[in-house]
């Protein structure tokens, strides 16, 4: 019998009844109509769409509805978060879908009760809300018959797919999709749920994993044009056709108290969600504002789950109010109905800023909004640099980090755990031959052996004693985890958690009585618990500090710098710039740019004894060409993102001379790693310390952006 001319017939009647009569919809979006057919047929798919497109119900819907016309029984599908947050977020929707057609949605995360957890293993729901690091809890967990429990699973919807695919946790979530592959001994349906990307297809292929008994694939984005193929060194990739739709302002206000000021005396009566690059800033602004009596609230990764909550939830019904977050509300969380977004300073990647943009315009009538404040000349550079890309329809492409040898590590232990034993010689089938985690991970398994993480016995692998010492600890939970957080004491007011603040702020030298900023507040310290890691407070009237250590720093990409290079030259971004910007960027170009940029190429650029090579590279780029021209970069320095220090006594000569060292140009070579940054990286005393830097060396490194630098012309310039 042919199919129905039109796909909503596909749906399940019962489905199609509540879609008209419980959602109160017209009619389904392009995106969930052009979803039905291959998530139906079983195709791995990535549904791709700006922030509230509806992937959620183009995924849950079709997926429902083969769920019942197969009569799929126990837990037959794993909805997957990288936030638990989102999780949260998200299951009532989802068991509001579910219960339509009689079947359940539960939840499953690391703040879930052992008692919840146990009704799930003996009554095992239809769909599971999890996150990848849970997933795997699962597996190897002594307390869970995953075979009962997950050998079911047909379909795997992954939400935020993109924010998985750009590091290590995506090395994770593939690995242990193709492990729970071999658990149900069938192929998983894969549906991605993204937004806009430089390069879906690839995304897709990635997604696919290894492709063991892999089925056709696709990728849905009716309301997109196709993105062109990725080019090398962040060439464009145009994914929409001219400005995208949206109302954007940038402004120049000099400092985060001028932004205060701004954001209290603009758009009274409205909600306003405000972003910010650093939990230190989240706390500043918030603090301002609470100073100039507006209503505030906010939520970053360092405050506890129950005050996220609370501020989360107290926005969403409040009006004319803000909330101060960082970058914990970029992904589809919802908090109601906003009005603006406004953005201090600028993120380091578009894709980050359509994330931000999206959570306006939603109500009818209204249009996706942002305004930029920019409190330093540096950031209102980087904001007109990054809207001059987007404004040209141009969004990065997403490429998972090289050389995750730490996960092979990682996976290797869990895999053993989960089975308790593996073949010495088999056990590359755990991952369906997916790379990096077959034979070519032959070294780390000799490492993990012959230091103990692993026995063998009779051709199999046993976990080892170094393994129990090293991460046996609440039966190897922090094996489940693949990114190392820095240690924060928990800040408590009585028995309440706040957060969690870094332990610099209770050790550095401090005049008068310690005070903390945390949660938009003041605390002062009364006692501290270094050997639990507590700080007890009680709250006082202003003042306090606000501190957290970074994590590895990324800098900006080779497209995004090379995009400011562009504004210091003339460009504009097609917004809507105040005169306070425009003034501040014509000062850049009066005043700064001859010295800095040349339209003929790159500028070396000597002011005494200080000689900068200009070249608008981004960080990666620069980190490799110190790298790769040791005779003339200065050995003591740390690259930025738009130059490069280079020795005092370096002459035109010497130039010319270590580039002619090399014939044909030089060989390209990877930046040094600090070895503080192979402590750190997870699973490190794991592997092979050759291994663990060259994990390290790969992602410093951008060797398309430093070869197009190479191969640019380059001019000598005296600056007085």
């Amino acid at each position: 019998m042919a199919p129905p001319a039109d796909p909503v017939e596909r749906l399940d009647p019962v489905i199609l009844h509540h879609v008209v009569n419980t959602l109160g919809w017209p009619d389904l979006r392009p995106l969930q109509r052009a979803a039905i057919e291959p998530v139906m047929d079983g195709e791995d798919v990535v549904l791709l769409a700006p922030t509230a497109g509806g992937k959620t119900e183009a995924a849950c819907l079709p997926v429902l509805s083969a769920m019942s016309a197969q009569s799929w029984t126990g837990t037959s599908v794993l909805y997957l978060c990288p936030l638990k947050a989102l999780l949260n977020n998200l299951v009532p929707r989802v068991e509001g879908y579910a219960q339509w057609l009689g079947r359940r949605a539960a939840l499953w995360h690391g703040d879930i009760r052992e008692s919840q957890r146990q009704r799930i293993r003996t009554d095992r729901p239809d769909i599971l809300l999890t996150t990848p690091e849970s997933l795997e809890a699962m597996l190897i967990g002594v307390k869970t018959d995953h075979t009962h429990l997950l050998g079911g699973v047909r379909a795997v919807v992954v939400d935020e797919v993109h924010a998985f695919a750009g590091d290590d946790r995506g090395w994770h979530l593939l690995a242990v999709l193709e492990r729970l592959q071999r658990v149900t001994g069938r192929h998983i349906q894969r549906i991605g749920l993204s937004a806009t990307v430089g390069n879906p297809q690839h995304l897709l292929t990635w997604l696919q994993g290894s492709g063991a008994g892999r089925r056709p694939g696709r990728v849905v984005a009716p309301d997109l044009t196709a993105p062109s193929r990725t080019a090398p060194a962040g060439a464009p990739a145009k994914v929409t056709a001219g400005p995208p739709p949206g109302e954007v302002e940038l402004d120049y206000v000099g400092s985060l108290s001028n932004a205060a000021k701004v954001i209290a005396a603009l758009h009274k009566g409205e909600k306003r969600l405000v972003f910010c690059d650093s939990r230190r800033q989240v706390e500043e602004l918030g603090a301002a504002l609470r100073a100039r009596d507006v209503t505030v609230f906010l939520s970053h990764a360092s405050l506890s789950a129950d005050e996220r909550v609370r501020s989360e939830q107290a926005f969403a019904e409040a009006r004319d109010c803000v909330i101060v977050a960082t970058s914990t509300l970029e992904l589809g969380i919802d908090v109601g109905d906003l009005d603006r977004v406004i953005q201090i300073d600028a993120p380091g990647t578009v894709a980050s800023f359509l994330q931000r943009i999206g959570r306006t315009g939603r109500r009818a009538g209204s249009t996706r909004n942002c305004l930029f404040l920019a409190t330093q000349r540096d950031t209102l550079l980087q904001a007109a640099g990054l809207l001059l890309l987007w404004s040209r329809g141009w969004v990065e492409p997403v490429v998972p980090p090289p050389e995750p040898h730490h996960l092979v590590a990682q996976q290797l232990l869990a895999a053993v755990l989960q089975e308790h034993k593996l073949g010495d010689r088999t056990w590359p089938a755990q991952w369906n031959g997916l790379a990096p985690f077959d034979r070519s991970a032959a070294p780390v398994l000799r490492h993990l052996t012959d230091e103990g993480f692993l026995d063998t016995d009779g051709g199999m692998l046993f976990i080892g004693p170094e393994a129990e010492r090293r991460f046996g600890r609440r039966h190897f939970i922090e094996l489940t985890a693949s990114f190392t957080a820095p240690p924060q004491f928990t800040v408590l007011s009585g028995r309440t958690e706040i957060g969690r603040m870094d332990p610099s702020v209770l050790t550095e030298e401090r005049q008068g009585p310690r005070r903390l900023l945390l949660a938009g507040r003041s605390w002062q310290v009364t006692f501290i618990d270094w050997g639990r890691k507590r700080v007890f407070v009680e709250p006082v009237e202003g003042g306090g500090i606000a501190k957290w250590s970074g994590g590895t720093i990324a800098g900006l990409s080779y497209a995004l710098t090379r995009a400011m290079r562009e504004v210091l030259l003339g460009a504009d971004p097609d917004v809507s710039l105040t005169r306070r910007a425009q003034v501040c960027l014509q000062e850049w170009r009066d005043g700064d740019a001859p010295h800095l940029v040349h339209p003929g190429g790159t500028l070396i650029a000597r002011r005494g004894n200080d000689v900068r090579w200009w070249t608008w590279a981004g960080y990666r780029a620069n980190a490799t060409l110190g790298a790769t021209l040791p005779s003339v970069a200065d050995p003591v320095q740390r690259p930025t993102d738009c130059y490069l220090r280079l020795r005092e006594n370096l002459s035109p000569d010497m130039w010319h001379a270590a580039l002619d060292a090399v014939p044909d140009g030089p060989t390209l070579v990877l930046p040094d790693v600090d070895q503080r940054a192979v402590r750190g990286l997870k699973f490190s005393a794991a592997l092979p310390q050759r291994l663990a830097v060259a994990t390290l060396s790969a992602r410093l490194a951008d060797f398309d952006g430093a070869g197009a630098v190479l191969a640019e012309p380059k001019r000598f310039s005296n600056v007085q």
